[in-house]
């Protein structure tokens, strides 16, 4: 009991190990800091190759062998049809077992930070909903009064899911879902012991299609010289009774600036170029398809125009970046670039829908 300072130690002795203490306490703190920076650092890094791999654009593919390497695996018959059908089926599985799978609908990083590729995707989706409706409404059906095929009125919905749900269901699962459809059309359609499932190559079948299509480069076009900002008519001019137009006078046209929002350039130029690349292939089956009607209308030349214009538009980017210089500047305009290919195949469009309709 009497030795108690001396088992304490001197109050020197106790600043030093508090001050060891603390010491020590720092430096593992540091330590831990140091650690969990340079995992984060890590982390990233390993997000920013994989979402370099996963933003990269899938090729084209040879559409006629694709659809019959297909028919050879299941050991079926390449009729009419076939080839349209298995194309849709791949550009829609593309979406789902490219690199990083679909993203559109990413929550959790790398996937949720990239923005190119989710836009490509839904130019890809856009093509493949309305080839779908084109199937279950038009290709399937002999007559406006002809029962729908009901494979395909199941697929078609299925396509339409919102592209962007995570889950309860997933948007991906849905589309799987809508290729398993199509597959078991397909099946039905290369069977000759089975008469439900048709394929109608008409040349008014396709007109309508075509419509559609046209409708859409049409809207890519208009969207995509926007970048630069343009001044837009108003096409609804007023006619009301009280207004007149004085002799010698031009009537007034209501004029606007149309512009894409900067951070929006880059995702409607990543549109186009999904589209371009989905109906390139769409187009390349419905010339198998349909190459009797396309040689009687003399349009196979202008089919091939269309899949030309749009294949240059697949060029590789270099930029890393989606410039936006002026029209007649020193830096380039990748949306105008894309713009001149667009309308190029939207005028071969008009032109082969006009060759549709004669005779």
């Amino acid at each position: 009991m009497l030795d108690w300072k001396n088992r304490a130690g001197s109050p020197g002795e106790r600043t030093a190990d508090t001050s060891s203490a603390r010491r020590r306490g720092y430096l593992g703190n540091l330590f831990y800091s140091r650690a969990l920076g340079a995992l984060v650092l890590i982390y990233l890094l390993v997000a920013l190759l994989v979402g370099w791999y996963w933003s990269r654009e899938p090729a084209l593919f040879p559409v006629q062998q694709n659809a019959q390497a297909a028919a050879e695996r299941e050991g079926k018959q390449m009729v009419i049809g076939y080839t349209t059908v298995e194309t849709l089926k791949s550009v829609a599985g593309t979406l789902l077992n490219k690199p990083g799978g679909y993203l559109l609908n990413d929550k959790m990083p790398p996937g949720v930070w990239l923005d190119n590729i989710p836009s490509w995707e839904y130019g890809v989706l856009v093509q493949v909903r309305d080839l779908s409706r084109a199937l279950r409404k038009d290709f399937a059906r002999s007559q406006s009064q002809s029962a729908e095929d009901g494979d395909l009125a199941r697929a078609e919905p299925l396509f339409n899911v919102k592209d962007d749900t995570w889950l309860f269901p997933s948007s991906e699962s849905q589309y799987a879902e809508g290729i398993k459809a199509l597959s078991r059309y397909q099946a039905r359609l290369s069977d000759p012991n089975q008469k439900g499932a048709l394929f109608y190559a008409r040349a008014d079948n396709l007109n309508n299609w075509l419509g559609d299509v046209g409708t859409r480069l049409g809207s890519l076009s208009q969207r995509l010289s926007a970048s630069v900002g343009r001044v837009k008519l108003n096409s609804t001019l007023k006619t009301e009774s009280n207004i007149s137009v004085k002799p010698g006078e031009v009537p007034q046209v209501d004029e606007e600036i149309v512009e894409t929002p900067w951070l929006q350039i880059d995702n409607v130029f990543y549109e186009a170029r999904g589209q371009a690349w989905a109906l390139s292939h769409l187009l390349r089956a419905i010339e198998v398809d349909f190459a009797d009607v396309l040689a009687k209308k003399n349009a196979t030349v202008s089919v091939r125009q269309i899949i030309r214009e749009l294949e240059a538009s697949q060029e590789p980017m270099w930029s890393p970046v989606i410039l936006n210089g002026s029209p007649f500047g020193m830096f380039a305009n990748h949306s105008l670039v894309m713009a001149n290919y667009i309308s190029r195949a939207n005028a071969a469009v008009i032109d082969l829908r006009q060759l549709l309709n004669q005779g």
